[in-house]
């Protein structure tokens, strides 16, 4: 990395994009300036990038890397994207020439969490398991949300290279009966079942309508079809709803048991990192023994499974840290 250079980072949402300028210095992109802007309110991402750069009376920086909620694709000329909720394609090399920054990437978002994982401070973490952590082993970096990300950690030298998967499309695999019955009710409605049917803010959802139709009594959501997905977790939270409450216990299940799976999948002895907008937001339930419980639940690989280190990432601006940090690297 060159000291003293200035880089960019992006954190594109549906919902609000946040852009950090950085200077580049011996101990990592240092932040200069940040600002949210609301994504409805524009038509792409480089007005945004425009905008921010000369409020600030900034040339165009050495390099930039967004991270983005939505799929990344490859063409002619490098990398394109499109912005899941929004109408927004995204090419890196048209958003280079446009914007006259020299260099530009464009990652998933889970990836750009996954970039900022060996800079988190203990005050970002959750520690649910603390096992015996190998800082060579690969890592994983799951989180549940708008959907279900997943990324694995693999060390390159001196630093972790952040992989994109689709590790979240994976098949549910019920561990129970009442499970097999959840399964049954998702087949019904969707043929396949992915476990972002289920670990997502739609998912929870539709846990609880599913324990509603097996007769739980509850109230969430009022007069509503569907209540949203943070009434749940809050009425769950709260014990002021019997079938919230069933919906959250069993999601934290199929959540454990997913970790479990990608942790063996990735032999992730570095450590598993809970991160997405839910996570933090569901602690208590995350940290009551149930998800561990879920997670190690492997038969003979359960001794394994105990000595690998899982912990939440509670800081909500990691994805931003991790753009600035791939930008960094591009210099």
């Amino acid at each position: 990395m060159a000291a003293g250079m200035r880089i960019v980072a992006g954190d594109i949402g549906g919902t609000k994009v946040w852009l950090r300028l950085a200077e580049v210095g011996p101990d990592g992109p240092r932040t200069l300036a940040e600002r949210r802007f609301p994504s409805a309110r524009y038509d792409g991402l480089l007005p945004m990038v425009r905008e921010f750069l000369d409020a600030l009376g900034e040339p165009p920086p050495a390099a930039a890397c967004f991270g983005i909620a939505g799929p990344i694709g490859t063409g002619p000329r490098g990398e394109v994207a499109r912005v899941t909720n929004l109408p927004w394609v995204i090419e890196s090399a048209r958003l280079a020439e446009a914007s006259g920054i020299a260099r530009v990437r464009l990652v998933n978002d889970f990836q750009a969490i996954g970039y900022a994982i060996e800079s988190l401070a203990p005050q970002d973490l959750t520690t649910l398991q603390a096992g015996v952590p190998r800082p060579d082993a690969p890592s994983a970096v799951i989180g549940a949300g708008t959907g279900l990300g997943q990324t694995l950690l693999v060390r390159r030298g001196q630093h972790y290279d952040a992989l994109a998967t689709e590790g979240g499309h994976v098949d549910f695999a019920p561990t129970d009966e009442l499970q097999l019955e959840l399964w049954r009710y998702l087949a019904r409605r969707y043929g396949r079942v992915s476990c972002e049917r289920i670990l997502s803010g739609a998912g929870l959802v539709t846990l609880y309508q599913f324990f509603r139709a097996r007769g739980v009594p509850g109230g969430t959501g009022g007069s509503r079809a569907a209540p949203e997905p943070a009434d749940v977790s809050r009425a769950a939270l709260a014990g002021s709803d019997e079938a919230a409450a069933a919906a959250l216990r069993l999601f934290v299940s199929v959540y454990g048991a997913h970790a479990g799976n990608a942790a063996l999948a990735y032999l992730a002895a570095g450590g598993v990192y809970l991160a997405g907008g839910i996570a933090p937001k569901i602690l208590p339930a995350l940290a009551d023994g149930a998800f561990m419980r879920a997670f190690r639940d492997k038969g003979r690989m359960a001794e394994l499974l105990e000595r690998f280190p899982v912990h939440v990432v509670t800081n909500e601006k990691a994805g931003l840290q991790g753009a600035a940090i791939a930008a960094a690297r591009m210099i």
